[in-house]
């Protein structure tokens, strides 16, 4: 792969569930290597399909890539097990936070480390790197996972990712359900996972503000469709897109959501 590759290509996908309903629609979008990419949309748009196209995880759902095809690191994935792309470094953060409830925090870390076969030296090494980029988690190590708060588990299963040691990771509605504080902290680490550890990411958002202070590139889906794209500052100079999100198109329900900062999708 050289350096000018995009790390993922997405090329006019189509994606099907159970042989007939069309979730997806001629997709196509680049995340550069080391850039954060958001998908943007409301719910239903298409964005979590999206991301379960490219780990291939859209089939353990029935789904199924059409059409089109799936690049990551200069070769076709399209249809490759998801354990083969994990191993690669393509890893996906599920939406809703999934954690194993009966498990300490950290015996959910070391989960995320079970496919390197990594010697134990080198497991530890790899928790304190996570735990410097979660504080909050090293304090809790020793707690059952299902006691933790939301936020606190949006951090185990985002750390879980990293002990994989991914190249790219697919993080889908980080901000779901979480308070706007604990947004913020969720995409600051992003931010410094980017930007120090050279991690890239492609995140499926409804939180417009946080998801473009935070990317470099954004697409938008609508109807599982591609409506639009730019960069993160384009995007959020576009009011017709700040109208979208605070409702214009989906009334007062959709303003006050959007405001309360956790919006699912």
């Amino acid at each position: 792969m050289t350096i000018n590759t995009p790390i993922l290509q997405i090329d006019d996908i189509e994606v099907l569930y159970e042989q007939t309903i069309l979730a997806v629609r001629n997709v196509s979008l680049t995340v550069p290597t080391g850039q954060v990419v958001v998908l943007l949309g409301a719910n239903g748009a298409g964005k979590s399909t999206t991301l379960k196209a490219a780990s291939n995880l859209v089939r353990a759902e029935k789904g199924e890539v059409v059409r089109g095809r799936i690049v990551y690191q200069g070769a076709e994935v399209t249809h490759s097990a998801p354990h083969t792309l994990a191993a690669n470094g393509l890893v996906q953060v599920l939406e809703g936070r999934h954690c194993f409830a009966q498990l300490t925090v950290e015996e959910n870390l070391l989960a995320g480390a079970l496919a390197r076969q990594a010697p134990r030296r080198q497991l530890l090494a790899d928790l304190e790197w996570v735990y410097g980029h979660f504080p909050r988690l090293k304090l809790r190590r020793n707690s059952l996972a299902g006691y933790t708060s939301g936020g606190e588990q949006q951090m185990i299963a985002i750390g879980r990712a990293l002990m994989a040691k991914p190249r790219l990771v697919l993080l889908d509605e980080p901000s779901m359900g979480l308070a706007p504080r604990v947004v913020e902290e969720i995409f600051a680490i992003i931010h410094q996972l980017n930007r120090h550890d050279g991690v890239s990411f492609l995140v499926a958002e409804q939180n417009i503000n946080v998801a473009l202070r935070h990317a470099h590139y954004g697409y938008v889906l609508e109807s599982g469709r591609v409506m639009s794209e730019g960069s993160a500052g384009q995007l959020a100079a576009r009011s017709d897109l700040q109208d979208f999100y605070l409702g214009a198109r989906t009334g007062g329900a959709g303003r006050q959501a959007v405001s309360a900062g956790a919006v699912s999708g």
